[in-house]
């Protein structure tokens, strides 16, 4: 799988197009702490690439019966739409010369992501992409988030590839865990530190940033292995 031309990129959104995770961290941590419940950070990093459900359970799990998860939800949601309506939300550095490269040969791609097709929209709004990817596939598309396959196999479908001739750009182990699990080879480029060693171990490669990426593409299209 490693060794050949790839014909589509699908990207994961959050942490590695948009550099949205501390956005969220911060907003979690600030509403668990005006409720009582102070969590250690490392609590609040193995939370990154879980869907908002897998998010709540582990809430439940973490703090117990008396953690008011509504309460929880409206005040997080209350601070981070506060934050990036005020800041925006960044691009993460390369991503723009990963579309350089994609647009130079050209291949298509488009955006998989365990959030919610309205929310990805408007944080892509946030963070000046509207109009980049021609193809979202969101968790609320499918019949189970990474994980599971189903969001990369739908992109794949949406792209009109076979899912194994796709490349997926992940930042986080549930994203790796899906694309393997999806039949696709996928570069884990790691957004927290310190890095996730079974991710490493099982993505087909590891890379810094998405200038990283680039160049592997381009690299890899000109000569594969």
């Amino acid at each position: 799988m490693t060794d050949r031309h790839w014909r589509a990129v699908i990207f994961d959104m959050d942490g590695l197009v948009l550099d949205s995770e501390p956005t969220y961290v911060q907003a979690w941590r600030a509403a668990a702490d005006e409720l009582g419940f102070a969590m250690p950070a490392e609590f609040w990093d193995s939370l990154s690439g879980c869907s908002g459900k897998i998010v709540t359970q582990r809430l439940q799990v973490q703090c117990g019966l008396g953690f008011n998860l509504d309460k929880f939800q409206q005040l997080s949601s209350d601070y981070w739409l506060a934050h990036v309506q005020q800041h925006g939300i960044a691009v993460k550095p390369g991503f723009f010369a990963v579309l350089e490269v994609l647009a130079q040969y050209p291949l298509p791609f488009c955006l998989a992501t365990n959030s919610a097709l309205a929310a990805a929209q408007q944080c892509l709004a946030w963070a000046g992409l509207t109009d980049v990817f021609s193809y979202i596939v969101a968790g609320d598309m499918v019949a189970a988030a990474k994980p599971a396959p189903d969001i990369f196999l739908r992109a794949a479908a949406e792209l009109a590839q076979l899912v194994e001739d796709c490349l997926v750009l992940e930042d986080s182990p549930t994203g790796v865990r899906a694309a393997l699990a999806a039949g696709a080879a996928c570069i884990f480029v790691p957004s927290l530190q310190p890095v996730d060693a079974w991710a490493v171990e099982h993505a087909d490669f590891l890379m810094d940033d998405l200038h990283q990426v680039a160049d592997f593409i381009s690299a890899r299209q000109h000569h594969p292995l």
